[in-house]
């Protein structure tokens, strides 16, 4: 069958690169071997409770904010409630707590009267995020990390530790992460607040993939995308088969892709000439982070038993410095810094009345879990997951006699469900050489609209650059 644009994944900037384009009348297909749309922005049910996989917060939604035009764009705000969260973090460490709000002038105020002597610093750093991101960078630009910034604007490595709070959300190491790209993540969150979908993630996926099939489109669940098939050098269809009956193959053809998945998996879909081309542009890239989640059902809502705030991060005594940060990422996990995120400090609706949901989150890595026999793999998840009760049973007395349910899912299990390389969720990382690094090329009519862009991973990552990508192909039509 012949359709204007086919598209190979259903994640955020899939579907909202699908949903631009269905709404434009472009007769759209999109292709997912996972048997619900949405990538990491989805939830799953386990007895009454439903976990999410993804979402913590979505930084923006302010009149500035671009997904405020996206979601004004394609009707998001008439079907899906976003939840204004009560602060940003509550950053713990050994005695030393500090609660972030989203507001920038009460950070800059609140964090100045814990850090008289770094009052510039701390001006420096929030005048830095409030800047506006050049559309072109100078000729004679030189990319700083995060890490060097802070070191040059800040003395006190406690407050740097603070700033870096949530480090988590965008990759594993201050001193490997571009600072624009930082800045521009980090200062949408101060800008617009913190928001969260109302009963999950799940609930925008699920609303983006209706619309296309509303506006005429197709989405096909439980297929996996074989072969981006090319002709006379341009990408002219996909081949692909549904799950169950691999053998049965199928053949689309399109005046347009897009690859939503990973680059290095669009290499391995291409002709091995165009294959190795791309390639060659992404050779020696770093490849980001993944995470490992430990997903909490309550007996009752944990702010009945003295939990305050909505997310908690918890950085390990022996993180002393910046320096110390990637060390502990990829240390022991009695040791490892981490997230917890109680999401009964809102009307989530994640669980039935009177109960709750939470969960744990750390950076991971498939090295952690590697060349382990069924019955080790199993062992090993159940004694991390008694790791983190014991550490938030201290962070909230009785909250382990209030578990009624509990899972651990791994940097393989991400793997399994979004197919990408060391089973990385952001991407490529964000380093300075990265931001730097040009616009990847490719054969004419394959476009990328995924966390593998120039734009970045995240929930708004993937869809700016779904919109961006849908965007630029109207627009050369």
């Amino acid at each position: 069958m012949k359709y204007d644009t086919i598209i190979i994944g259903a994640g955020l900037g899939g579907l909202t690169a699908g949903a631009k384009l269905a709404k434009e009348g472009k007769k759209v297909l999109v292709i997912e071997q996972h048997d619900k749309p949405g990538g990491c922005a989805t939830t799953f049910k386990r007895k009454v409770f439903t976990m999410e996989v993804g979402l913590h917060e979505m930084d923006g939604l302010d009149a500035a904010d671009m997904k405020t035009k996206v979601f004004n764009d394609l009707g998001v705000f008439d079907e899906v409630e976003f939840l204004k969260l009560p602060e940003f973090y509550r950053f713990i460490q050994g005695d030393y707590q500090f609660t972030m709000p989203h507001n920038p002038e009460k950070a800059m105020a609140d964090l100045i009267a814990d850090f008289p002597a770094e009052e510039e610093g701390i001006k420096t750093y929030f005048a830095k995020l409030a800047e506006k991101p050049m559309r072109r960078l100078p000729d004679d630009h030189v990319e700083l990390s995060v890490g060097e910034y802070l070191d040059s604007i800040i003395n006190n490595d406690t407050l740097k530790l603070v700033l870096l709070g949530n480090l988590g959300y965008f990759h594993d190491d201050p001193y490997t992460l571009s600072l624009s790209y930082y800045a521009v993540a980090q200062g949408s969150y101060f800008r617009g607040g913190g928001n969260f979908i109302k009963a999950g993630s799940q609930k925008l996926s699920d609303y983006l993939a209706s619309f296309i099939e509303k506006n005429g489109g197709k989405v096909l669940l439980k297929h996996m995308a074989k072969e981006i098939l090319v002709k006379d050098n341009k990408a002219a269809g996909v081949r692909y088969y549904k799950n169950s009956t691999p053998d049965d193959i199928i053949e689309d053809y399109a005046d347009d892709v897009i690859a939503n998945n990973s680059l290095p998996g669009v290499a391995s879909m291409l002709p091995e000439e165009y294959g190795n081309l791309l390639s060659k542009q992404f050779n020696n890239t770093r490849i980001g982070a993944s995470l490992l989640t430990l997903y909490l059902g309550f007996k009752k809502p944990l702010k009945e038993i003295g939990s305050k705030y909505y997310s908690y991060f918890l950085y390990d005594e022996s993180v002393k410095t910046q320096t110390d940060i990637l060390g502990n990422n990829k240390g022991s996990f009695e040791k490892r810094s981490f997230t917890f995120v109680d999401y009964s400090q809102v009307d989530s609706a994640l669980a039935p009345e009177g109960k709750s949901v939470g969960s744990v989150c750390c950076i991971d890595y498939p090295e952690d879990w590697e060349n382990l026999s069924t019955e080790e793999y199993k062992n090993k998840k159940e004694e991390v997951a008694q790791i983190f009760i014991g550490k938030l049973d201290k962070l909230i007395p009785g909250l382990s006699d209030q578990i009624e349910y509990y899972e651990v899912g791994t940097s393989l299990t991400v793997g399994r469900y979004i197919l990408t390389p060391q089973s990385a969720v952001y991407g490529f990382a964000q380093t300075p050489e990265y931001f730097m690094k040009p616009k990847i090329e490719t054969l004419e009519n394959l476009h990328f609209a995924s966390a593998w862009t120039k734009i970045g991973g995240g929930f708004s990552g993937a869809i700016f650059s779904g919109y961006m990508c849908a965007f630029g192909m109207l627009r050369r039509r």
